[in-house]
């Protein structure tokens, strides 16, 4: 029995509901995670041992008649390999000895929302002043030197003046590799699918994404990022086009650590995943060799709660969402008489705006043009001149093409409603000239000046957002599957200004988690330089204490705090991570589910790190330290009487209620109390470096309020920076949430393939189990599921005839109406692992039992069954 063979979008459903079809199309193999039973390396395990192990699975699929082919092994940070095999065959493989558990290997896109390119510089300085690195860089005399951050993603475009220009020992770009080649695109729906890598030393970027992200953790030139003194290295895991797969990524994660990497970023992830995935389970090996681990929460926030996206929902990664930049820095040209800036973007698809040169600038129409361009304009009547057209009623693509058609040497389209918009002009036959989008005041300030003379500039123009400061939209929520703490903290991601390849403008604005998760990357450069060998833990520690929660996207007026599964323990605030004296462990509380109204309690520990006295801020106020401004951990206070005091407080966050797919918001909030109201700390020579605090929190009154959140206070009296504890749980019983939740298209259903469609079979059907004639279970998942099981009974006896399938850790739909395929090879087995027997021609019938995540297998309330139409076996 396979796993998920697919997940199914509402769309594939659109028209089937009523007829009982779909148009899917079935693939005949796919990628699967074999893990075997040893520990990896990194756990202890010899390489010669799984290497034995390796070689007695190869030989054990061999006398099992299974075909496949090996992708990639693992032995470092986990243990197994990467397969191609049909669905038919994967329960073949679970039932191999020393098989642990198979998973299905996830397409992975990078974490980025909105891609708004254009052809000019820019410095990140809005968004380095929103986490303190400006204060860190100029104040602290910081720069990430001497630390290497691993970047994995489409490569960096080492030519970049910016990041270097040059790859290799005594570069800035000094290791990497490329894993996958230029032409590598495993998706089965693109044009340019190509599923086969071909991997070479050079890890450039022709994708565009990595290169963004290595601005933002260090990029020295024109643009500066967050620790401009990082050493990169990059595994480059994307061709120029499409997606990667987590097993590619797997490997990656084994080269950054062979490789020394002290941070890795990774702004690419899987959603809805639980933190047993294997990359999750990777990261959190790596962690635990001493390197952090940033990575993207992911930019599924439309699709609801609990999409925390796998590598980040491993317990130790920093998993990193995303909040809008104060500013967006757009390119400029000017305008005559007085050389007024105007910012613009440029459309997909056009020309490179030039950086020189002037032309002037003639209107298509009026203010209230609503077919601004939309037909032929006459053969010459732009020649030479800039079109100035009203966006509305056709494409831009066409508007564009009517203006190059007429002559013109450039098109700025400006907006018909406030604000900006991202265009495109990607079409055929292509347009050869600049198209650029500007806000619709400034196309009416054009207006009124004609005739206009327009001078392309190296200029940049920064505009404040409505939103900056507040979390993005697309920005995922958590909490995990398992209710651990997702996401951990946020950084600037939305429209963020960073460097692209030479060959794509060299700069350029993107949003996502992805621009998120290397602010955080290069925060931790910087505070691993002021203090060396600082461990992970304390790494992820300080950032959360220090962060600083910001108010709902909502109604910021209203004074609420957002969600905390949607913000974590809020904005970075590297200076103050960096300088803090005291620090308060565990730096979250997940409480899991509380079903009464008794306070749950948890003990915050209150200290300095027990690895020295004083902090490294201390000594850069006092002169004290060493020349290079890192910290002399035998440093006392200047002064015995030094204490300072703590006062214990609490500031709620709102709260979100029962509906997974459209959350709802709630001012509803827990109480806590405390055991003492203040903690001093200091005094008698030494940094004190530990006092308890029992925290107790009581569920929110309001029953309809499910994920709840909020901001343990320590406010110090010295005038130092507030200290925070984040807290989330779940209201109730977690187990009422449904899984297998009705749809509107009837599913559960088994079904049959008919001409590449799946026929719902309702009354039953007969299968000759030849090809791909066999069962077909389409499911849809409301919840993520800790355990699925299929069991098969003969339909006239009513007797077990064992499993078809027994999976663990399920994801959940992306969608309310949205379905998983299962396929039945017609085989079962007493349980995972266990040998198989193929049934024989007969009338079954199958019971699926879904386990609820953090459910009691003992209880019957906590699993959910459905029972399939019965069906035949009639094989030839």
């Amino acid at each position: 029995m396979r796993k998920l063979l697919a997940a199914i979008m509402v769309s594939a459903f659109a028209t089937a509901v009523g007829s009982g079809q779909s148009p899917l199309e079935i693939e005949n193999s796919q990628l699967w995670f074999v893990e075997l039973a040893s520990a990896p390396t990194s756990d202890g395990t010899s390489v010669a041992a799984l290497e034995r192990e390796e070689t007695g699975f190869h030989a054990a699929a061999q006398d099992a008649g299974i075909r496949y082919s090996e992708s990639r092994h693992f032995r470092s940070l986990w243990n197994g390999l990467s397969v191609r095999a049909a669905a038919r065959d994967v329960s073949k493989l679970r039932a191999l000895p020393g098989v642990k558990a198979v998973y299905p290997v996830s397409t992975l896109y990078p974490a980025q929302d909105v891609e708004q390119p254009s052809g000019s510089v820019a410095e990140l300085i809005t968004a380095l002043r929103m986490t303190g690195a400006d204060i860190a860089q100029d104040d602290l005399g910081l720069s990430g030197r001497g630390v290497k951050v691993a970047v994995i993603d489409s490569g960096i475009d080492y030519d970049h003046p910016d990041l270097g220009g040059c790859f290799g020992r005594g570069c800035r770009v000094a290791k990497g590799f490329d894993l996958v080649g230029d032409g590598f695109n495993p998706d089965i729906s693109s044009a340019a699918f190509n599923p086969v890598p071909l991997p070479d030393p050079f890890p450039d970027d022709c994708n565009g994404h990595g290169t963004h992200v290595a601005g933002i953790v260090g990029a020295n030139g024109t643009i500066v990022g967050v620790a401009p003194g990082v050493t990169f290295h990059a595994y480059r895991v994307f061709g120029c086009s499409g997606p990667t797969t987590s097993d590619i990524l797997l490997e990656a994660m084994e080269r950054a650590h062979a490789g020394g990497a002290d941070v890795v970023n990774m702004s690419i992830g899987a959603a809805f995943q639980w933190p047993q995935f294997p990359t999750a389970q990777a990261a959190n090996r790596l962690v635990r060799r001493g390197v952090v681990v940033v990575s993207a929460m992911g930019n599924e926030g439309a699709l609801g709660l609990y999409s925390a996206a796998a590598p980040g929902v491993g317990a130790d990664v920093i998993a990193v969402a995303s909040f809008d930049n104060t500013h967006s820095n757009f390119a400029a040209f000017t305008i005559s008489p007085d050389n007024r800036a105007v910012g613009y973007t440029s459309a997909e698809g056009a020309s490179p705006a030039p950086l020189s040169g002037s032309a002037p600038m003639q209107s298509t129409g009026t203010p209230t043009t609503a077919n601004d361009a939309c037909t032929a304009l006459a053969p010459g009547s732009l020649t030479g001149r800039i079109a100035l057209i009203r966006r509305g009623t056709c494409s831009f693509y066409q508007k564009a093409f009517n203006a190059q058609t007429a002559g013109a040497i450039g098109v700025v389209i400006y907006n018909n409603v406030a604000g900006r918009v991202a265009s495109t002009v990607v079409g055929t036959p292509p347009i050869l000239i600049p198209v650029l989008s500007v806000t619709a005041a400034d196309g009416a300030v054009m207006h009124a000046r004609m005739p206009v003379t327009l001078t392309w500039t190296e200029q940049t123009i920064s505009e404040s957002q409505p939103s900056g400061g507040l979390i993005s939209s697309f920005s995922s929520w958590g909490l995990a599957a398992d209710l651990s703490f997702k996401p951990d903290l946020g950084a600037p991601g939305g429209t963020v200004r960073s460097t692209l390849p030479i060959e794509q403008g060299s700069f350029g604005i993107n949003s996502g988690t992805s621009m998120a998760s290397p602010h955080v990357a290069g925060a931790v450069a910087l505070l691993l330089e002021a203090r060396p060998h600082t461990k992970p833990d304390e790494v992820m520690t300080r950032l959360q204490n220090t962060a600083r929660p910001a108010r709902w996207w909502g109604n910021p007026a209203l004074g609420f705090l957002d969600n905390v599964h949607r913000q974590g323990a809020g904005m970075l605030t590297i200076n103050d991570a960096i300088e803090t004296d005291a620090l308060v462990t565990p730096s979250n509380l997940a409480l899991g589910e509380l079903e009464t109204t008794e306070p749950i309690q948890r003990v915050l520990h209150i200290g300095a790190p027990k690895s020295w006295a004083r902090g490294w801020s201390h000594h850069k106020r006092h002169g004290s330290g060493p020349e290079d401004g890192r910290d002399d951990r035998s440093h006392k206070h200047d002064d015995d009487s030094d204490v300072v005091t703590y006062t214990l407080g609490h500031v709620p966050a709102l709260a979100t209620g029962a509906n997974t797919f459209t959350p709802s918001f709630l001012a509803a909030f827990a109480t806590v109390t405390f055991s003492s109201p203040t903690v001093a700390l200091g005094g008698h020579g030494e940094f004190k470096h530990d006092d308890e605090v029992v925290v107790s929190i009581t569920r929110p009154p309001t029953a309809s309020s499910k994920l709840f959140g909020g901001y343990i206070t320590l406010t110090p009296d010295d005038g130092g920076p507030v200290l925070r504890v984040p807290y989330a749980g779940y209201n109730g019983d977690y187990q009422e949430i449904k899984v297998l939740t009705a749809t509107p298209a009837g599913f559960p259903w088994l079904a049959k393939l008919v001409n590449n469609s799946l026929i719902n079979q309702p009354n039953g059907a007969v299968y000759t189990m030849s090809d791909d004639d066999i069962p077909y279970f389409i499911i849809h998942f409301d919840h993520q599921s800790r355990k699925l099981e299929m069991e098969v009974f003969d339909a006239a006896t009513g007797e077990s005839r064992n499993f078809a399938d027994q999976e663990d850790y399920l994801p959940r739909n992306s969608s309310a109406t949205g379905a998983f395929l299962i396929a039945w090879d017609g085989t079962t087995s007493k349980k995972p692992g266990g040998k198989l027997k193929e049934m024989p021609n007969g009338t079954y019938r199958i019971e699926l039992r879904v386990l609820k995540a953090l459910g009691d297998p003992d209880d019957p309330v906590h699993t959910e069954v459905w029972i399939s139409p019965n069906f035949t076996i009639v094989r030839p």
